[in-house]
């Protein structure tokens, strides 16, 4: 629709320059940082590392430099969720959300080009060629009104895709600690049963020997090289479980090539004196769950948006400007005036829309309280499975092994006095070993489980099942 009147200049040229500065205030621009730096604070934060974005070539030789360090020695577990964070390929293919949010944010915040419209007719005259002319600049004032509540709701699915990030940052630093305790435990575990094949190898070669003078019958011989089948078995399988631990980091590290020989240490930690206790577990969760936070932006921007699509519903195109308009002889003049399109609401009514906008929302609702209820039950079996672990673990160090211990100098001893042969001896050491063994996987046990709760307190975590089994009766 188009309003011509031949005087107005003065209202037109107002309107045209109110139009220009919106325009021009209107246009939102990038941050430094790209929402890079929440990220940062994070990691500093709740895990005391840092982080880093490779956006060029520079900041890649950065991060190889830190890398080359860390792998010069043996890595300690913070060493390694360090190198994770900075080389992790996957990490750094995260970090693209942040730029593809934000120039949704940006382009929210900006308004879309004017339109030109042009329309030209001629036609021969009695004094010559006559013309209609018709010319017109239009911007969308539709969009203008808008804006604010289009920006807000992009600034909120910012903030959500920030927290995100940070919750996959967060959640590699976890899957990293589990992965370098299985590893290190695993070597551990590949020495003690070479160990244990060692002394079966003993066992069943004395008794191949003896059972040749006719010292030693048919079934003890075959008991003994029973016994070192089964070694021979469990160190096969404790050196398969070993490549696929070590992989496993390898993958989560980002190495590749030469850097692949890196060098673990020969133990785990040690068991800490006490746990720590959390009477209020759950309480804490609710507080710093960075999934339970996103789910309740996501909330909060659906709402936002449905109330704008509401809004919206009837007319979302409004476009207003200067127009001229020429008609007759080319020497007539142009007639001045403005312009205003909108759609008229004849066959949609927008309430295909709404309903849409509705339906997410209520969607946003429920999955917000479905991310509370197993963000509270996820955070109590991490801390019940990482007490029972240290309960676990503790009985083996202070039970299990110094009985096995004293059985041992015991049966030493009766050795030493002719009591009892060097097959119960021998036999004693596999036992030994084997619960050795099974303490050094409890130990792992519960330092995974502790990964797991300190997982759980700030994101959904990827819970490590608990093993069934008799590992003590198996170790007697």
């Amino acid at each position: 629709m188009t309003a011509v009147n031949p005087t107005p200049r003065r209202a037109t040229s107002v309107a045209v320059s109110g139009l220009v500065v919106l325009l021009l205030t209107g246009c939102a621009s990038f941050s430094q940082d790209g929402g890079f730096n929440s990220v940062a604070n994070t990691a500093r934060e709740r895990l005391g590392k840092d982080v880093a974005w490779a956006k060029s070539e520079s900041d890649q030789d950065t991060i190889a430099k830190r890398v080359a360090e860390l792998l010069a020695k043996p890595l300690t577990v913070d060493d390694a969720v360090q190198l994770a964070l900075l080389n992790n390929r996957g990490l750094q293919a995260s970090f693209a959300e942040l730029a593809i949010s934000e120039a949704d944010l940006v382009q929210a915040g900006r308004l879309p080009n004017p339109s030109f419209a042009m329309l030209r007719a001629s036609q021969p005259g009695a004094a010559g060629r006559e013309y209609k002319i018709e010319q017109a600049i239009t911007f969308n004032l539709f969009s203008l009104v808008t804006m604010p509540q289009a920006s807000a709701i992009e600034q909120r699915r910012f903030e959500q895709t920030q927290r995100m990030v940070s919750l996959e940052m967060l959640r590699l630093a976890s899957e990293t600690r589990k992965a370098y305790y299985n590893a290190v435990a695993a070597d551990e575990s590949v020495r003690y049963a070479k160990q244990v094949r060692q002394a079966a190898e003993a066992s069943a070669e004395l008794a191949r020997r003896m059972a040749q003078v006719g010292n030693f019958n048919k079934l003890q011989q075959a008991r003994e090289q029973g016994f070192y089948a089964d070694a021979a078995l469990g160190l096969a399988r404790a050196e398969q479980v070993s490549v696929s631990s070590r992989e496993k980091l390898t993958r989560l590290l980002g190495l590749w090539g030469q850097q692949t020989q890196y060098t673990l240490p020969e133990r785990l930690p040690d068991l800490p004196q006490a746990p720590n206790e959390l009477p209020n577990v759950e309480q804490m969760a609710m507080a710093q769950r960075l999934d339970v936070q996103a789910a309740r932006l996501q909330s909060e921007a659906l709402a936002k948006n449905l109330g704008l699509t509401k809004t919206t519903r009837f007319i979302n195109v409004l476009e207003f400007g200067p127009a001229r308009v020429l008609e007759g002889t080319a020497d007539a003049g142009y007639k001045k005036g403005y312009e205003v399109s909108f759609e008229l609401p004849l066959f949609d009514w927008g309430t295909a829309k709404v309903a849409k906008a509705e339906a997410l929302y209520m969607q946003s609702v429920n999955v917000a309280a479905q991310t509370a209820i197993e963000a509270r039950s996820e955070v109590r079996e991490a801390y019940q499975g990482y007490r029972s672990s240290y309960d676990i673990a503790r009985h083996y160090r202070d039970g299990i092994l110094p009985i096995k211990k004293r059985i041992s100098e015991e049966n030493q001893l009766r050795y030493n006095g002719m009591l009892i042969g060097v097959f119960d001896l021998l036999a004693d050491a596999r036992t030994q070993i084997t619960s050795v063994n099974s303490y050094i996987e409890a130990l792992r046990d519960f330092w995974t489980a502790q990964a797991d709760l300190e997982m759980a307190l700030i994101g959904k975590p990827r819970l490590t099942q608990p093993k069934g089994g008799m590992a003590a009766g198996n170790a007697d």
